[in-house]
């Protein structure tokens, strides 16, 4: 198999934001439902300790072992990936159970927790062992391009876990955690059982094309790429053990890559999620406080969420697949690297673009936004909507610490990535220092604050990485950090504008407000547009070269 790595990795962006948007935006209907429905201090437990305990468990679990394994996959000895994976499924129910004691017996709180916690605990620890248990499965669908399969079980599996808990809340919303549970078991499930189902249908139908081009044609080495590139025959390969290992090593390279992922992701799982272990180890703030700033942050990472984490996650198979670890630029494919510098300049443009964007918007229709969401209950105290608009700052740092990072990640050799390490474990420090006395003077708004100062950090590391990485080169790839004039025009001219029809028009006429904004994004985007003609060409290009080619195929 030689699949085209950057046409896939665009697909794979470009399917995860369409159907993100789609069930996110399937998921923010639902939420702002859910919020009218259930108490704040609720949303806080949902919200902050039960994510949190998710977000811990698949963060030690299975993050360090999917980035190592997914590495040069056309090089893997398939046996030892097998093998290596499935151990996160012993490890994670380790985990789970070590926090889930934690969570239930030692987490101090001065409230009474809601009905139904302890099952809630359990329900997201059992979720996580068996998601894990397809994980190979899940390698298998990324490294062989399986795009639109990753997209759609992904998206039905949200779909699926918000439907079942807005039903049941509909009828019992006072056993908010019960549903949150049952939705969190029933979504694994089929995530997992989905995966199998479709390997196993996937294997059978390339043995009857492998049958039929047996009867047709003699077979030689050329001809038998149907199967000899997929090396799993049937879907006992994907267990441990059944595959045969040609080398003496039961991990080889990857055990050492693993461990060193694991130590960053620790790292990195403190820096992401900093300030809701702060919330939930030592509680600073109510249950309704926790509540009120994750619903704006949920709000405020929309953008992140739709656009930002595709973008990311395309962008690190990208890099793995077209720049070498161990190896200086000046010593491999010269197209490559030239073709990966372009993606990366191209990704830091727009990621940068989009946060300003974010930002200048959000200044002005935080307050709408807000009120589209929950009501008027939410715009008639001050904190939701200065929390919302300082965290459109976040937004632009979040979107340029994702690609800037994602190319650190991808492109650094295991040596690197332990001197990164101790590297992030100083800005985790800072991180938390800073966001406990933030959250301490300014009160909620300061998680965002420090959340800023641990996104700054990242960003400057992850430059001076790629700076080094390109230094002998006549590539400067950061350079998509840099704004165009008119571009950087019209959004101050934006800028003022919907700041003067924030003053005059809000709350009394909110559509004039919405229009005056749709103008102004309009104005936006066609400066951006003006000064990108080259890229749009080249999108465009694309675009009918491959819809040029599926009709030659069909």
């Amino acid at each position: 198999m030689a699949p085209n790595i950057l046409k896939s990795s665009l697909q794979n962006a470009s399917f995860s934001i369409i159907f993100q948007i789609l069930c996110r935006g399937v998921t923010f209907l639902l939420n702002a439902f859910t919020v009218r429905h259930v108490g704040q201090d609720v949303l806080g437990v949902m919200n902050v300790r039960l994510l949190l305990l998710e977000s811990m468990i698949l963060s030690l679990c299975k993050e360090p072992f999917f980035k190592a394994c997914l590495t040069n996959t056309a090089e893997h000895n398939w046996a030892q990936v097998v093998n290596i994976l499935w151990l996160t499924v012993p490890i994670c129910g380790m985990a789970s159970a070590i926090l889930g004691y934690i969570w239930l017996s030692l987490l101090s709180t001065v409230e009474e927790l809601p009905p139904y916690y302890t099952f809630a605990v359990w329900a997201v620890a059992i979720s996580c062992i068996i998601e894990l248990s397809s994980l190979v499965v899940q390698l298998v669908s990324s490294a062989f391009l399986f795009v639109r399969l990753k997209i759609v079980l992904d998206s039905i599996m949200i779909a699926l876990r918000t439907l079942t808990f807005v039903c049941f809340i509909i009828y019992n919303p006072e056993n908010a955690l019960l549903a949150f549970g049952v939705a969190q078991l029933m979504a694994a499930v089929f995530y997992t059982a989905s995966h199998y189902i479709y390997f196993h249908y996937y294997i059978k139908t390339l043995k009857k094309d492998k049958s039929k081009l047996k009867r047709r044609m003699s077979i030689n080495e050329n001809e038998e790429y149907i199967l000899s590139d997929f090396p799993f025959k049937t879907i006992k390969d994907f267990l441990p053990g059944q595959l045969r290992n040609n080398e003496s090593s039961l991990f080889g390279k990857l055990g050492a890559l693993t461990r060193s992922f694991f130590g960053q992701g620790s790292l990195k799982l403190i820096l992401t999620e900093g300030e809701r272990l702060i919330m939930t180890i030592m509680p600073v703030l109510t249950f309704k406080e926790q509540g009120a700033y994750e619903l704006v942050n949920n709000l405020g990472s929309l953008a992140a969420r739709f656009i930002f984490r595709p973008i990311e996650d395309s962008g690190y198979f990208y890099f793995t697949q077209m720049v070498q670890r161990d190896k200086t630029l000046n010593e491999q494919n010269p197209a490559k690297v030239q073709e990966s510098v372009n993606v990366l300049m191209n990704l830091c443009s727009a990621v940068t673009s989009i946060g300003l964007i974010v930002l200048v918007f959000g200044q002005s229709y935080s307050s709408l936004l807000l009120w589209l969401y929950g009501g008027s209950k939410l715009i008639n105290e001050p904190l939701p909507v200065f929390l919302l608009k300082t965290h459109c700052l976040a937004v632009l740092l979040l979107g340029i610490n994702g690609v800037t990072e994602c190319y650190t990640n991808a492109t650094a050799d295991s040596k690197t990535i332990n001197k990164n390490n101790i590297v992030m474990i100083c800005e985790s420090i800072v991180f938390l220092v800073a966001s406990y006395i933030f959250v301490i003077l300014f009160g909620p708004v300061g998680f965002i604050f420090g959340n800023c100062v641990n996104m700054g950090l990242r960003i400057i590391h992850s430059i001076l990485f790629i700076n080094k990485r390109h230094r002998d080169t006549n590539h400067r790839p950061l350079r998509g950090l840099i704004l165009k004039p008119v571009f950087s025009g019209s959004l101050l001219f934006a800028a003022l504008i919907t700041n003067i029809s924030q003053a005059y028009f809000f709350p009394d006429s909110k559509l004039f407000h919405f229009f005056i904004g749709g103008v102004m994004f309009l104005i936006v985007i066609l400066s951006w547009a003006y000064e990108h003609q080259d890229l749009i060409r080249l999108g465009i290009s694309k675009w009918y070269d491959r819809r040029n080619s599926r009709r030659k195929n069909e």
